[in-house]
């Protein structure tokens, strides 16, 4: 535009200069060796706008030329780029849909006109890991590190694969040095607990499950399974490691809340008896059922073995006094008066407990204390109704 108006503006001055002057154009000489050329100044001034004109008129035709060769050139790479879209895309269905093979197919084969490669050779990993072919898989790896050497999709990828092939003690060492560059991010997190619960790392996973909890990477219910987990592989290997002695100092350091919890106590007491400690187990559950009889914790005086059962027997006998509703103390009670032979009281025991829950190992131990005093008609009747029971 703006040399269009320059043309106009110049060949206006030139016919406005050529009028004013019209009675007195002078002439021009132009010399080139030996030839000379004569003409107006009005002629010139028309022959420069003239030329100008038509170099600008070059110019566009150049440009528009350019143009024209850009475009094709563009629509060209356009129509590979939209190409290599549309087969990365089909081949994200199909490594959905668990076709591996063609899915690596699809997203290798315009990889190269692809605006994100990366992604391209990702998924052809991905692809290659669900054919079991680890050449394939390390090979678009490292095609995918070309692009981007520093990228947290790649690492996450081969994290996972390591942890789909079990090579969790690899995926450990990554993942210890993504995690203090991401913290926060739940994919590493998840990651993190998949290594540490095959690598029975129980100290780690316990540090690690709030920030699960909070992050909503867990439920509640799968949170306290794998805290219950995390506490009894603590207790194992302490256990293993220091034995008997080892208990009792990590239960002296353990916070009261935690000593109230029911689940942790019979962790403790079941990790005791492993190590023989029953003396030290029947201490911490006396002193336990003394505060608050426990259904779930009263069957357990009933494993360990103590040289002399009767101040376990008093214990019990105390608490069905004060708790005549408890099923579990009647049962337990029953069983330590079967091993002192006391075979009447025995029995006693057993049929409240019945009156409460149905058990059928309580009808076993009912029959054979009947059968003991000589009610062999009766203990048939209970074993009777216990197989009935057996056969529900």
């Amino acid at each position: 535009m703006f040399r269009i108006i320059f043309i106009f503006v110049t060949l206006g001055l030139g016919l406005f200069v050529g009028t004013q002057f019209s009675d007195q154009q002078g002439y021009v000489l132009i010399s080139v060796a030996d030839t000379t050329t004569e003409m107006s100044v009005t002629t010139l001034v028309i022959f420069i706008v003239a030329a100008l004109a038509a170099l600008f008129l070059l110019e566009n035709i150049i440009k528009r030329g350019f143009r024209a060769t850009n475009a094709t050139w563009n629509w060209f790479s356009v129509r590979k780029l939209k190409r290599a879209r549309r087969y990365t895309n089909e081949g994200i269905i199909k490594l959905l849909e668990g076709d591996w093979n063609a899915a690596e197919k699809k997203v290798t084969r315009w990889a190269n006109h692809h605006d994100m490669p990366l992604l391209c050779y990702l998924i052809a990993s991905e692809a290659a890991q669900g054919m079991g072919d680890d050449k394939k898989r390390e090979k678009y790896i490292n095609l995918a590190l070309e692009h981007d050497k520093n990228s947290l999709a790649i690492e996450m990828t081969q994290i996972r694969q390591m942890v789909r092939n079990k090579q969790f003690a690899d995926a450990h060492s990554s993942l210890e040095k993504l995690k203090g560059r991401y913290p926060n991010n739940t994919i590493v997190m998840n990651l993190l607990k998949k290594t540490y619960l095959n690598l029975k790392l129980w100290s780690l996973l316990d540090e690690l499950l709030p920030k699960l909890k909070r992050a909503n990477v867990i439920s509640d219910t799968e949170f306290d399974q794998l805290f219950y987990q995390a506490q009894l592989g603590k207790m194992e290997e302490v256990g293993e490691q220091k034995g008997i002695n080892g208990l009792l100092s990590y239960w002296s350091h353990l916070p009261k809340k935690l000593k109230q919890d029911e689940n942790i106590v019979e962790l403790l007491i079941k990790q005791l008896l492993v190590q023989n400690g029953d003396s030290e187990a029947y201490v911490i559950l006396r002193d336990i059922l003394k505060q608050s009889p426990s259904e779930r914790l009263l069957p357990l005086i009933t494993q360990i073995q103590l040289p002399d059962i009767h101040p376990a027997t008093l214990l019990l006998e105390g608490i069905v006094k004060k708790h005549k509703e408890s099923a579990e103390a009647h049962s337990a009670l029953g069983e330590l008066y079967s091993r002192e032979l006391r075979w009447k009281d025995a029995q006693q025991s057993f049929e409240v407990a019945l009156q409460q829950r149905i058990s059928i190992s309580d009808y076993s131990r009912l029959a054979d204390a009947l059968e003991q005093q000589g009610m062999k008609q009766a203990a048939g009747e209970v074993s009777r109704k216990a197989l009935t029971l057996l056969e529900k």
